[in-house]
């Protein structure tokens, strides 16, 4: 077996850049002369970082500290430089796109597909800093996120009907995150919405008046999740996915949910959590 520690070698990056802090690691892209448009590279270097931040978590090794001591991650947090936080394709190679076979295209879908799923189904809880513009797939990423932070002049569209295509790639994760009535009208209209709707329909959850405010609010969300079980977090984006595909009778679901719990319960960091509780303590994850 592969053991991964904290001390591994990076990814290597040139789009974007990686941060690690403890148990917490920044990916933050910095194509800020382009808003940061995803292209084939740092769609790459995005699938890279988010595998090796996914290796790396707590749950995954199912333990808090590697071979080092070093911590393993619990939090993910993605941020962006410039004006924008995304603007969505690239427009080189939507133009490319024209020309290229419908396997070509496919394989450029299958790669955002990996990007968009790796990131919302990531281990870590993760978090993102959302400043000006989120489109297209920039908008898949916004979905993906377990918490996002936008500021007062922020703008989110599914931007793809004004080019005449769809957002199929993105669109399991923004239906899932805003539901069929609001996807269906975003998806049609493709105009942006500003950050006070984003926020009432779901893509966002808190308001900053500006990008300089990111820090602070992330930082205390962090530091709420720290005292949450690495494991918890990660069976919890679990829990969801198998109730979003539940096919079964109520009945299959209930029995499935008490075997869970009590498998849960019975788990090393289960009993640790019960324990601490009972004795009055902080478990051995928590950060406060």
């Amino acid at each position: 077996m592969n053991v991964v520690k904290m001390s591994d070698k990076f990814p290597n990056n040139e789009l974007c850049m990686l941060e690690v802090q403890g148990n917490v690691a920044t990916i933050h892209m910095n194509r800020s002369e382009v808003f940061n448009a995803l292209n084939t590279q740092l769609i790459a270097e995005l699938i890279q970082n988010i595998q090796w931040t996914t290796d790396r978590s707590a749950s995954k090794n199912s333990c808090l500290r590697d071979s080092e001591d070093s911590e393993y991650l619990r939090v993910v947090v993605l941020t962006a430089e410039g004006k924008h936080f995304c603007a969505g394709a690239d427009i080189n190679m939507m133009r490319d796109a024209g020309s290229r076979s419908v396997e070509d295209n496919r394989l450029d879908s299958e790669r955002l597909d990996k990007l968009f799923y790796g990131l919302w189904a990531h281990p870590c809880f993760t978090i993102g800093c959302i400043q000006g513009v989120a489109l297209g797939g920039g908008a898949g990423l916004v979905s993906c996120l377990d918490y996002v932070i936008g500021e007062s002049k922020t703008r989110i569209a599914l931007s793809e009907a004004k080019l005449g295509i769809l957002p199929a790639v993105i669109g399991p994760y923004v239906y899932r995150k805003i539901g069929s009535s609001n996807f269906r009208r975003l998806s049609m209209m493709a105009s942006k919405i500003n950050s006070d709707e984003a926020k009432e329909i779901g893509l966002i959850n808190s308001i900053v008046e500006s990008p300089n405010n990111f820090s602070d609010l992330t930082l205390s969300i962090v530091s709420e999740v720290l005292t949450t079980g690495p494991m918890a977090v990660a069976e919890a984006k679990k829990l969801t996915l198998t109730f979003d595909r539940w096919n079964g009778s109520d009945k299959e679901l209930r029995e499935w949910t008490l075997d869970k719990t009590s498998q849960m319960r019975g788990s090393e960091e289960g009993q640790e959590g019960l324990s601490s509780f009972l004795e009055s303590r902080k478990p051995n994850w928590s950060s406060e």
